[in-house]
């Protein structure tokens, strides 16, 4: 049975048969408020290219009430089966279906989700159908290249808002009639609902004027800088349209930040939701700000990169997501007046140290994924799609010219709007308009997993000068149970030569940008050079790879890895430093010791904030066990003087604060915390505001020191969503045996809490410095794992599959206990994917620490 699955030979046989006129979707929402469930009533018409074929229509519904195939009624019990609606006896050329059905609305961010914001008690609604949830709404041709036209009309409460892809027209008797959509594929299609607070403007170009809206909840209007998100937006439109030579193809575009979303963002043609938590009720570092825009940015890119030009299948989703995330980090970096030019510096340290990871576990591919069903998409969204993908785009523009690039993908809109492609249709346009050939870079880089390492070979004389330089390039084995062979790959890269000046900075004195191929590349190093005090590769990281320092130039770096002049160089260093460190060749104790040395002079918040995320991972996961609690104390004490000695008001004293808040541990440091939360303590400058409080709260539960009575009354200072999230995780903190059982049966035995609630009660329930409280709840995870994957939505059996695996408990005994599972459980591909990159954690995990425990003896 395919239950809601779909494989690619079903969708090819369907997209083969079929070609979709258009969709008149009616939804009766006008009992939202209550909830329950709605008339949802779908004309669908589309062409059969054979007389008497057979298909099905896709549909998720609680109750059918009638299905109607060319004007003639059909047994629903007969066809309806399976998530799935049978259409035989098809007519040659035209037909029409007309399906009426009651559809639910769901608490999962998934299909159309209702929220009750206990602000006003009012409810809102939005719709979230990527990959294939368009079907719990309306009956559909669940696939990206069956495109059509969508033509909603909606009844909604009096005194609501309606948003869909097409402009907002005006309601007649709460009825709102929106005009058909360009030919879109569904998952983009879209329809948000509720008395949303909204703010317009538009976009004015060449004569053209595109209508601009912002839309969020009235409980947080207050703390709405639409100005900002709009300056942003233009900035964008400007730079994308003149990248792509092809206008905004869509008529309007609406921004609406909606309640429990899932993810970052989607990109809904002309209507795209965005997480509410982009509305910062509290003051936040210019990382968050930039991450915003980078958000922003990406779902606009996507208007071309994926709704004007679909892939085809979703094995090539990274046309969509790998092009959309390059091209907004290129916008933010090069876009006359942003105000993150040094964009590419946050993409080093963040986005690809994720696409590093990623590419190391079990569950490495290709970039073009073998995608053999929905299953597969469904946990695909992930740092090689994202990440990966564009770090090699980035790696393309080096090799290929960004002006040839961007030819390229113009020719690409050109030829394809409105329309589905495949790989070969971008590489083809790429390769006109550079004149290369790209098949075999396209073999090497989209076709092949797994990552490389390149290493400097340097010789010098007697007298400190460079006799040869060579690249080393290493592809290293695939993980366990990756498919595929270890591959070297074609980089083009720049080398970076530093010196030490009478300041004691680290400036760059040579740039040499090369192709390294193979195994071994010759560096042109003018004989009788003096040796640069550091030499880097990759530097300006034009390609994907992992980069080694020579011995010489990592003692320098370990010294002076805070005076490079430039952030991108130190970003670089500090990835270099976390992969040794995932990789067991560098120490935790070391890496710490790194950090403390150079993180004060490291002026890119949102490299200070990757820090302390990446020091706290380590101490928590990789530092030996004998040594982890000395370790985090010295941390912790450092967290704190560098919170009392930043400036006054400025990021890095949040960063601090919220770094200290992390890891407070002792009794003098918690009583820190304490009179901070309660005033009874100040620091200059520092702001203990609403979402500050929440983490000290948390933490303040976390070790014992607030009960339930006080995290009651912190949530009555806040009765928002937001503050019932906190509290949620507050709870699911505490130290008690009580206190862990309650959160387990909310999340796992009990299906009522909404995706938001749930995940927080998640984050809560696991603390690392709990491990001997936790250690009962390994053998309980794996009973219960595959009931729960087996019965709840993806979204929500996901969040429970990874985020209650036993990661904390680092011992071969869970991964024993995995091992047993996976062979006698017999999951899903999908549910067998996510555990087995859980357990690649905790063997890493395993490594570090007998590497950190060595390092204790050397």
């Amino acid at each position: 049975m395919p239950g809601t699955n779909l494989t690619r030979e079903e969708a090819q046989e369907r997209a083969r048969l079929l070609t979709v006129d258009a969709y008149e979707i009616d939804l009766d929402l006008s009992g939202a408020q209550e909830g329950g469930t709605y008339r949802s009533v779908t004309t669908v018409r589309f062409d059969s290219a054979e007389a008497g074929a057979e298909t099905f229509i896709d549909l998720v519904a609680p109750a059918v009430h009638d299905i109607v195939l060319n004007g003639k009624d059909l047994d629903i019990a007969a066809v309806f089966r399976d998530s799935r609606i049978a259409l035989k006896h098809l007519q040659a050329g035209a037909n029409e279906l007309k399906v009426v059905a009651d559809c639910s609305y769901t608490n999962t961010g998934e299909g159309l989700h209702r929220f009750v914001d206990p602000v006003d008690e009012q409810a809102y609604l939005y719709t979230q159908f990527e990959v294939p949830d368009a079907r719990r709404v309306f009956a559909s041709f669940e696939q990206p290249d069956l495109k059509a036209t969508f033509r909603f009309t909606v009844k909604a409460p009096s005194g609501w808002t309606v948003i869909s892809n097409s402009p907002t027209p005006e309601p007649e008797n709460d009825v709102w009639s929106f005009e058909p959509t360009p030919r879109i594929s569904t998952y983009i299609t879209a329809l948000i609902a509720g008395p949303y607070h909204a703010v317009h403007s538009s976009y004015e170009k060449d004569g053209r004027s595109v209508p601009l809206g912002i839309y969020c909840r009235p409980s947080l209007a207050e703390y709405l800088d639409a100005d900002e998100i709009f300056a942003v937006t233009r900035q964008g439109f400007d730079w994308f349209q003149e990248k792509f030579d092809y206008a905004y193809p869509f008529a309007k575009y609406d921004q609406l930040f909606v309640p429990e979303f899932n993810a970052g963002a989607m990109e809904n043609a002309g209507a795209v939701t965005i997480r509410d938590q982009y509305v910062f009720r509290s003051k936040v570092t210019d990382a968050a700000y930039e991450t915003r825009a980078e958000t922003i940015l990406h779902e606009l890119a996507h208007m071309w990169f994926g709704d004007l030009v679909t892939m085809e299948w979703w094995n090539d989703l990274w046309l969509n997501e790998s092009f959309a995330t390059y091209t907004s980090i290129a916008c933010q970096a090069d876009a006359e007046g942003s105000k993150w030019p040094h964009s590419w510096t946050t993409f080093a340290n963040s986005m690809k140290t994720w696409a590093y990871r990623q590419d190391q576990l079990p569950s490495t591919h290709p970039i073009m994924a073998d995608i053999q069903d929905l299953d597969d998409v469904l946990v695909n969204f992930d740092g090689i799609t994202y990440a990966k993908g564009a770090s090699v785009l980035k790696q393309l523009v080096a090799y290929v010219g960004k002006d040839a690039f961007f030819q390229g993908v113009q020719a690409y809109f050109k030829a394809h709007a409105f329309g589905n492609t495949r790989l070969s249709d971008l590489l083809g346009a790429l390769e006109k308009t550079s004149g290369r050939d790209l098949r075999t870079w396209s073999k090497a880089w989209l076709e092949t997993a797994g990552i490389n390492i390149l290493r400097p070979e340097i010789e010098t004389d007697g007298n400190g000068h460079v006799t040869s330089f060579t690249v080393l390039q290493e592809a290293p084995a695939l993980p366990a149970g990756a498919k595929g062979e270890p591959t070297l790959r074609p980089h083009r890269i720049a080398i970076g030569c530093y010196d030490l000046d009478a300041a004691g900075k680290l400036v760059r004195t040579d740039r040499i940008e090369l192709d390294v191929e193979g195994e071994r590349t010759t560096v042109p190093f003018p004989a009788g050079t003096p040796r640069p005090a550091v030499v880097l590769l990759n530097d300006d990281d034009l390609s994907y790879a992992k980069v080694r320092l020579d011995e010489e130039s990592l003692r320098v770096v370990t010294e002076h890895l805070g005076d490079f002049t430039e952030s991108l160089p130190r970003a670089l260093s500090w990835a270099s430093a976390w992969d040794m460190t995932r990789d067991g060749e560098l120490a935790t104790r070391d890496y710490l010791a790194l950090v403390l040395s150079g993180i004060g002079k490291e002026t890119d918040i949102g490299v200070v904030q990757s820090l302390h995320r990446q020091v706290k991972l380590a101490l928590d996961l990789y530092a030996a066990p004998e040594w982890r609690e000395a370790g985090l104390n010295q941390w912790t004490e450092a967290t704190l003087a560098h919170l009392r000695a930043a400036e006054p008001g400025g990021d890095h004293q949040l960063a601090w604060a919220r770094a200290f808040a992390a890891t407070a541990r002792s009794p003098l440091h918690l009583d820190v915390l304490q009179s901070l939360l309660d005033g009874t303590q100040e620091i200059e400058g520092l702001a203990v505001d609403t979402e500050l409080r929440w983490a000290f709260v948390q933490r303040l539960a976390a070790t014992g020191l607030i009960d339930e009575e006080e995290i009651a009354a912190e949530y009555e200072r806040d009765r928002t969503a937001a503050g019932e999230r906190h509290a949620a995780s507050a709870r699911a903190a505490q130290p008690s045996e009580d206190a862990k059982a309650e959160a387990w049966a909310s999340v796992v035995e009990s299906d009522k809490l909404p995706n938001s609630l749930q995940e927080s009660v998640i984050g809560g329930f696991v603390q690392t410095e709990q491990r001997e409280l936790l250690a009962p709840y390994a053998e309980k995870y794996f009973a219960a794992v595959k009931d729960v994957w087996d019965a709840r939505s993806h979204e929500m059996a996901q969040q429970i599959a990874v985020g209650l695996y036993p990661s904390l408990q680092v011992s071969q005994e869970t991964l024993d206990a995995t091992d047993a599972w996976l062979d006698s459980a017999q999951p899903s591909a999908a549910l067998r994917r996510l555990m087995s990159e859980s357990r690649a954690g905790v063997e890493r995990a395993l490594k570090a620490q007998a590497a950190d425990a060595a390092a204790a003896t050397a």
